[in-house]
């Protein structure tokens, strides 16, 4: 039964909030993974869309990673050249910086990189939908990275079609920063205060997320119901025993898919044998991506270490650039939980209180009254308490470094805009280059 919310349940919810899309903007731009959630963003759309004679407002683009389930290529192609038809489509394959969790040395890996070509996982999709270096529409710089590639994308789209809805199908259920993603406080990033609809500064294009309140269960029982068709690698992930929330369709090498990289072994060899070709450290990954080795089961402190001196063992093993990353990252945690402090809830301050942690209750601020702002005397070592990774130490540092968090996702950071800011300027700068101009 698909989840109740109000008086109704959230397919109803959503096709209310599909109606808003489509009566309020010139555009509705699905961004398609390949993926279940998206798959499932991208029927209710088409039907709505069929069903109110404006098929001309909907559009659908794919970000093609290179590096793939054949399951995947072939739903996809069957999406692109079989179904959905009347609407734009965009099939983007292009050079830019994609994540990469299976490597120390790098933390980004470059699809459909044209001095790679001899190594591609696959050869590039030939058909009319295809946007690659070649006949891409916009301004495009190699090493962009994919997140920023999809917003340029999404702009160009809506300054030549009109206001534009991309519709993302991410749900909150999924993970913190997922939640995070929907759910903004800054009511300036939101389009006419509504919740599921975040805003660019282009004041054309918007973030729109239509089933963010759905459950994985959802997401089947839709499919089953309405006989819509999906990527079928979901029915060999439950036959090699996955449950309904570990499956997921990603770029094998980003840190949501590294722990499963190990089922292409035994799913597709032949793009196995391919893919440890590709990427530094794929077949490590793949071997330790579910145990302690890459931090993902119960991680061990070695014998005669701290958390802080096993960290700066770990960061005396790599690369000067990667180790330097890693330490800024942690001194911007460290000066933030000195000076100005986080939020942490009732729970989680009074365990704290048991233990020998030196901290801080600073009062609670009004975007968080549940909880208090708390500054801690000396960066902890380890943190004794239920909700681990809200409380800043060295042991999570250590679990970013052995997951390749590059980005220290773990440790709650984001690309800031000041290093984006620096590539941006980097890739204007270097681009006549970067082109061989």
């Amino acid at each position: 039964m698909p989840k109740k919310y109000h008086n109704e349940n959230v397919y109803e919810a959503s096709m209310k909030k599909i109606k808003y899309l489509f009566d309020e903007f010139d555009n509705v731009l699905i961004a398609f993974s390949g993926g279940k959630d998206s798959g499932i963003c991208l029927n209710l759309c088409y039907e709505y869309a069929k069903e109110h004679n404006c098929l001309n407002k909907l559009s659908m683009y794919h970000l093609d990673y290179e590096a793939q389930y054949q399951y995947t290529t072939d739903y996809v192609e069957d999406c692109f050249l079989n179904e959905f038809e009347g609407i734009r489509k965009y099939w983007l394959c292009l050079p830019i910086a994609a994540q990469c969790a299976a490597s120390m040395y790098q933390d980004h890996w470059t699809p459909w990189d044209k001095d790679k070509k001899n190594i591609w996982i696959r050869e590039m999709p030939q058909n009319e939908f295809v946007i690659n270096e070649d006949n891409v529409p916009f301004e495009f710089v190699k090493d962009t990275l994919d997140y920023d590639l999809q917003d340029k994308f999404a702009k160009w789209f809506s300054s030549t079609y009109g206001k534009t809805a991309v519709v993302i199908g991410i749900r909150s259920q999924e993970s913190l920063n997922r939640y995070r993603a929907v759910n903004k406080n800054n009511a300036a990033k939101k389009y006419k205060n509504i919740n599921w609809i975040n805003s660019y500064k282009d004041n054309k294009t918007y973030k729109a997320y239509p089933i963010y309140d759905w459950q994985t269960s959802d997401v089947w029982v839709a499919n089953a119901k309405f006989g819509f068709k999906y990527n079928k690698i979901y029915d060999l992930y439950y036959k090699a025993g996955l449950s309904i929330e570990q499956m997921r369709v990603a770029s094998p090498f980003n840190d949501c898919a590294i722990n499963s990289l190990k089922l292409y072994r035994a799913i597709e060899p032949n793009t196995w044998g391919k893919l440890i070709g590709r990427v530094n450290g794929a077949n490590f990954a793949s071997i330790y991506g579910g145990t302690s080795a890459m931090a993902w089961k119960n991680i061990k402190l070695p014998k005669g270490h701290t958390w802080k001196s096993y960290m700066e063992f770990l960061l005396s093993t790599l690369p000067e650039e990667t180790r330097n990353s890693y330490l800024k990252k942690l001194e911007t945690s460290k000066k933030f939980w000195s000076e100005k402090g986080g939020v942490l809830d009732d729970e989680t301050i009074m365990e704290l209180s048991k233990t020998d942690l030196k901290y801080k209750v600073k009062g609670k601020i009004s975007n968080y009254s549940s909880k208090n702002v708390v500054a801690f005397d000396e960066y902890p070592d380890d943190a004794d308490v239920t909700n681990f990774k809200s409380v800043p130490s060295y042991k999570r540092m250590c679990i970013c470094i052995l997951k390749n968090d590059h980005l220290c996702k773990y440790m709650g950071f984001a690309p800031t805009k000041e290093e984006a800011k620096k590539r941006k300027l980097a890739m204007e700068k270097y681009k006549d280059i970067i082109r061989g101009k």
